[in-house]
């Protein structure tokens, strides 16, 4: 097994994904907390120069909660609905390893080093060295190479319909947050008032793009590029990473993007705020981060499992931009 494989297997280790997914909450947290906390330091260095700096501060304390919230929440009531399973807690994990690992350990005669390496994984990380010379270990008869995949599952070579099935989970977990930004924005102008029909406008319009642009449409352009590629018999992971990608791109980011402006000039800009000028909305290089989760969901490289704990951190991103109205 060579290094880059060794190094997918240690991010996709089931454990360290549920930790990870576990810790997010407070990782979540506690970049909020330092992002408000720098604004703090920065509004108190003006020595009250400039009046609006505290509202302003205010007002993002309020978005970033509700970005926040909702981006953590979104997961649950996107697995509940669609009937999803959710990711593994630590001691469901912990129990399906103990009884792998004891009924292998019950039939087959190892070294201690192999013994000690099959207890600590039962309920904790491997680290790469470990991980390298347990598949090594493991790797002399058919039954230690499948405890091995089963501690550790192999990515799969996901299909376009696979993807498709997960549409509508990633779309209502990629809603929540971009409704309840838009939602933490509203209530934020209020409690300054500084509440108006243009503001309200331009939280819609923001969502709308970050939604369509960023989140739904990538899904239907993946799922489309994998048809395609299915369709031409192409298998190699590469080949099918690069056209899920350019799927992206262009039903997304360019499609998403003209789809989202078309609505907000046609529909949401005439019936809230008809007098204002619609500013269009361009993908911009923080928009490109945003479709991460896109390639990662589906797993079509290994290693970037353990990017789905990671995806409120990037859908509150969503929500946060949809909340101060963001318009490039």
């Amino acid at each position: 097994m060579n290094n880059l494989k060794i190094f997918g297997k240690f991010l996709d280790q089931p454990i360290l994904i549920s930790k990870l997914n576990k810790s997010m909450p407070k990782i979540m947290t506690c970049v909020g907390a330092i992002i408000l906390a720098n604004d703090t330091i920065d509004v108190f260095k003006k020595n009250n120069e400039d009046k609006n700096a505290k509202k302003e501060l205010f007002k993002k304390a309020i978005i970033l909660t509700f970005a926040i919230s909702s981006a953590l929440l979104a997961p649950k009531i996107a697995s509940k609905i669609t009937k999803r399973a959710p990711i593994e807690t630590l001691d469901e994990i912990h129990n399906k390893n103990e009884k792998l690992i004891n009924d292998f350990l019950e039939n087959n005669n190892l070294k201690n080093s192999t013994k000690k390496l099959l207890h600590k994984a039962k309920s904790e990380i491997l680290t790469l060295s470990e991980i390298k010379k347990l598949a090594q270990n493991l790797s002399y008869n058919n039954e230690g190479e499948k405890l091995f995949s089963e501690l550790i599952p192999d990515p799969q070579n996901i299909q376009a319909k696979d993807i498709f099935s997960e549409i509508g989970y990633l779309s209502i977990y990629g809603l929540i947050p971009v409704i309840g930004g838009i939602i933490g924005g509203i209530f934020a102008d209020k409690a300054t008032k500084e509440n108006s029909k243009e503001k309200i406008t331009d939280k819609i319009n923001e969502g709308i793009y970050q939604y369509l642009a960023n989140i739904f449409m990538c899904n239907i352009g993946a799922g489309i590029s994998l048809s395609i590629l299915e369709g031409m018999k192409i298998t190699s992971k590469t080949a099918r990473a690069i056209g899920m990608t350019t799927g992206i791109i262009l039903t997304g980011v360019i499609g998403g993007s003209k789809i989202a402006n078309f609505i907000s000039k046609k529909i949401i800009q005439p019936l809230i705020c008809p007098n204002k000028k619609q500013k269009e909305r361009k993908p911009e290089l923080i928009d490109m981060g945003l479709h991460t989760d896109d390639i990662a969901t589906v797993s079509l490289l290994s290693g970037l499992k353990w990017i789905e704990p990671a995806l409120p951190a990037l859908y509150s991103i969503s929500g946060y931009k949809a909340g101060i109205g963001y318009r490039n």
